[in-house]
């Protein structure tokens, strides 16, 4: 018996079939190890020890694997074909050596690239052994990450309050992000005028442009002003028009590559409108079905029999006139690409996508990769371009227009998109960029004029990164890899760096806040070009070309040291650097001229960013005597210009004859009843402006709690408020949400015990039954009863007692098995349940050790504590811990 072991459990029953009984395979649910979260897991000045943990849930896969092993012949490790692949093997190896279950059992590992019988046939057929560089750059990967993660972290805690943590491709994908945010920031529109004319030869119309005036090529921005463009249109218009020139150029448009990741997931989004995450999620339940080959890859590149098969199924599909008369070959342009790895493709061309329609998202996004796979081997498009040069008369300046069409004379790749050529067009269909046609033109016709055109336009600022242009750009400076490029975004958006608002991703302060201190104190290691290198250094490491620990050695020698320097740091030391880099963030400039930075309260004081508890805010320099604060947000649009005075009076309250006030803290607008040493307060809702506040909408808010009236069952009261999820009944210890904030002032006692009933009868937290709250959906399983639910914090699926939250684009009525499996999985495993291969999970902290606790200070007991450990190959420790399972890296 021979032991295969592979990442996902969705493979084996599949793997199985194919290699028959003389197999068993077992799966190792992705990462079964991984570095605790706390110091020490590096230690530097041991030369890099690493010290592993084993995560609850593999420690008992590790043991199935262990016992299985006992009883076989021979271990093949059967991850995937990628780096963290080839790590989870060695990791699996290593902790079966330690535990002395290989002994003398012949090891081999084999790679597939499609779950397939030839495939995997083909990989049982040539086995080597684990690729020791590609696991070094592995270790080399981990340990940088964990360093600049728990070195780094430390220091924008103490710093910077509020700052949550730092990591060494996320701080420079956030850079990305708020380099462009500047971008937007310092852009000032230029006004401009397009000009041109609408004419009309033989009965056809056609719009040309303004080409060149007085023998000069007018560009897009030389006619700046309305009076221009008017006196041209004059001139247009009093002119006789004949075409000077006609130029007639056939030209080729080429199929793009077949996919790689990156480019899938920014093909998806546009196309699709799939975040990255969730395109991943959909491309693996493709490969583990068999359908596409393994979709972690930066190759375009096709393995000889996929161009084969694919050539073949344009024949089939379309003809042998769109059969280029040579294969195409694509080469990788981005960086650090693993030329080893295949583009994704499908498995089998001549499985049509309509095949897939049971499941609409896996129809959909195959029927992408099969397109654009199908498209890469097929014949360019052919498209015949023609120019013509019209010569303005009778006017006073020498003005000349230009008309430009096209039209498609063989579609080619293009046809898979369903564009025609010339003949085989509808005459009434829309006209598109390749088949805008101009009338027949010859020189000396004389085109009649309908009508002369101008136009304003302004020029507009770059536009901000959607998720998938930021993977490209990430992809592009040689940051990250395939397999972290989705959860990068989602590192940052889950630290509330950024936000994703509709489809764009928008830096949040506190993320530019800690990318100004960044690039402020540790410029060279949030550059582009320094985390390239780096990535390439790892590159050269999984050639075998440079040792690991050279890497490491030297990069810590330079960091630490810059570390160092940076602690002694005065905190008014990094506030002046950060109220330098953020002023046109913080303080706009305002339209009067006047000072952006003088306070509006007193008059005297400056404004500047301060550093509280809670992370930053806008505070005045006369403090404490004067008290003005505002939100970091509200200064950015402008608030601060716009506040008028701290404090509003908005008059007085007519039982307590204090008057109301509106002021503004640094966590926003608020109403404040009097100026006693602790004032009756109450923050403004979400939807509440300080423009709109009146002195009865104040007073409704200050009146809060509100009663409701006494239950008719328990005659216990019932309230109404506001708090921080937002508006709420309350009665008995029993929260029940209201849908919005104006029903605070308005609902009543029926409309409240209603509530409160549905709460009863759906659980939740705070309710009495101690209930759960009601499924949305519900799945049979053999490990269980599967359900997904709404919880307090968000939807979520559960199993027996396990819950996993789901992710933002997930919506719960959408959610099938499938997905609440890897979810379940990926959460920690519910019993009897073996799903899912996913490697981007949460890094969880590890539980602390009672006994042997080491402080990270203390070298000596650390060094007592290192010999002690049971010494694994040269490179690790292993330690039965809780830890992470994950794909990507996971700074602190």
């Amino acid at each position: 018996m021979k032991l295969v072991i592979v990442e996902s459990p969705n493979k084996i029953k599949t793997i199985s079939g194919y290699l028959g009984k003389d197999y068993e395979v077992l799966a190792s649910f992705g990462h079964v190890r991984d570095l605790p979260a706390k110091d020490g897991s590096v230690l530097p000045d041991e030369d890099f020890a690493m010290s592993w943990e084993v995560d609850t849930a593999s420690k008992k896969r590790l043991t199935d694997i262990g016992n299985a092993l006992k009883n076989a012949d021979e271990l093949i490790l059967a991850t995937d074909p990628d780096r963290e692949g080839e790590a989870i093997s060695w990791h699996v190896l290593d902790v079966l050596r330690q535990k002395k279950l290989v002994k003398d059992k012949p090891v081999k590992r084999v790679v597939f690239n499609a779950i397939t019988r030839d495939a995997i046939t083909e990989a049982m057929r040539n086995p080597r052994d684990i690729d020791e560089p590609l696991v070094d750059a592995y270790l080399a990967r981990r340990a940088l990450d964990y360093l600049v993660g728990f070195t780094l972290s430390p220091v924008l805690w103490r710093k910077l309050p509020g700052s949550r943590s730092a990591g060494r491709v996320q701080s420079v994908a956030l850079r990305v992000v708020c380099d462009r945010e500047s971008e937007i920031e310092k852009f000032r529109p230029q006004e401009y005028w397009s000009v041109g004319a609408r004419l009309n030869e033989k009965g056809r119309s056609f719009e040309a442009r303004l080409y060149s005036v007085d023998g000069k090529k007018t560009d897009k921005l030389d006619i700046g002003t309305g009076a221009e463009a008017e006196a041209l249109k004059a001139a247009i218009t009093a002119g006789t028009f004949s075409v000077s020139a006609v130029d007639k150029k056939p030209t080729k448009r080429n199929p793009y590559a077949p996919f790689s990741t990156s480019s899938l997931q920014q093909d998806a989004s546009s196309r699709l409108g799939f975040a990255p995450a969730r395109t991943m999620q959909i491309a693996q339940r493709l490969y583990e079905d068999g359908i596409i080959t393994y979709m972690r890859t930066d190759a375009v590149q096709m393995a000889p029999e996929g161009i084969e098969q694919a050539r073949r199924a344009i024949v089939k599909n379309f003809g042998a006139d769109y059969l280029p008369e040579k294969a195409r070959i694509y080469s990788t342009k981005a960086k650090n690409a693993q030329e080893a790895h295949e583009a994704i493709r499908p498995t089998d061309m001549f499985r049509h996508p309509d095949t897939l329609r049971g499941d609409p998202d896996k129809h959909r996004l195959y029927e992408l990769i099969w397109k654009r796979t199908l498209a890469s081997q097929m014949r360019s498009a052919e498209i015949e371009r023609t120019t013509a040069d019209i010569s303005v008369f009778a006017t006073s300046r020498d003005i000349a227009l230009r008309a430009v069409g096209s039209v498609v004379t063989f579609p080619g790749f293009l046809a898979l998109y369903g564009v025609e050529a010339k003949e085989d067009r509808d005459p009434n269909a829309e006209e598109d960029e390749d088949s805008r046609e101009l009338p027949p033109l010859n020189v000396g016709d004389r085109p009649k004029l309908e009508q002369a055109l101008i136009e304003q336009h302004f020029t507009q600022p770059p536009p901000r990164y959607s998720e998938a242009s930021l993977i490209k750009k990430m992809e592009e400076i040689g940051i990250g890899r395939p397999s972290t490029y989705a959860a990068t975004i989602t590192v940052l958006q889950d630290r509330n760096y950024v936000r994703l608002e509709k489809r764009v991703l928008i830096p949040e302060d506190r993320g530019r806040i800690v990318t100004a201190f960044l690039e402020s104190f540790f410029t060279r290691y949030v550059e582009y070009g320094f985390t390239a290198s780096l990535e390439e250094q790892l590159d050269l490491i999984s050639d075998g070309k440079l040792a690991w620990k050279d890497v490491l050695r030297e990069f810590w020698k330079d960091f630490q040291g810059h570390v160092e320097e940076i602690k002694d740091l005065r905190v008014s030391e990094v506030l002046d650097a950060l109220n330098e880099m953020l002023a046109d963030h913080i303080f706009p400039a305002k339209a009067d001229g006047s000072d952006p930075r003088r306070c509006p309260n007193c008059g005297e004081g400056q404004l500047s960013l301060k550093l509280g508890k809670f992370g930053a805010f806008i505070g005045c320099s006369n403090y404490p005597e004067c008290r003005y604060t505002m939100q970091l947000s509200d200064a950015a649009s402008g608030g601060a210009s716009e506040a008028g005075t701290g404090d509003g009076i908005l008059g007085t309250d007519p039982e307590s004859g204090l008057e109301v006030a509106l002021k503004s803290g640094r966590f926003g607008p608020y109403v404040q009843l009097g100026d006693a040493a602790e004032p009756k307060r109450s923050s403004l809702p979400k939807g509440w402006t300080p423009d709109s506040l009146t002195l009865d909408k104040a007073l409704q808010l200050l009146s809060l709690p509100r009663p409701v009236g006494d239950h008719p069952e328990t005659g216990k009261p019932i309230t109404a408020g506001i708090g921080r999820y937002g508006p709420f009944i309350l009665h008995d210890g029993t929260y029940a949400n209201l849908p919005e904030v104006e029903e605070v002032f308005t609902v009543g006692l029926n409309r409240a015990v209603d509530l409160l009933a549905q709460k009863a009868a759906g659980g939740g937290r705070f309710g009495r039954s101690g209930g759960t709250p009601a499924a949305i959906k519900s799945f049979e399983h053999d490990g269980g009863a599967i359900s997904v639910r709404a919880g307090r914090y968000g939807p979520y699926v559960n199993q027996g007692k396990v819950n996993a939250t789901l992710p933002k684009e997930m919506k719960p009525e959408d959610v099938t098995i499938e997905q609440a499996l890897e979810l379940i999985a990926a959460k920690g495993g519910a019993s009897g349940t073996k799903k899912s291969s996913s490697r981007s999970a949460g890094a969880k902290k590890a539980p602390a050790k009672k006994a042997a606790a080491k402080k990270p200070t203390t070298k000596p007991a650390a060094k007592a504590k290192s010999t002690a450990k049971a010494k694994s190959t040269a490179k690790t420790e292993t330690k039965p811990k809780a830890a992470s399972k994950t794909k990507a890296e996971t700074p602190a």
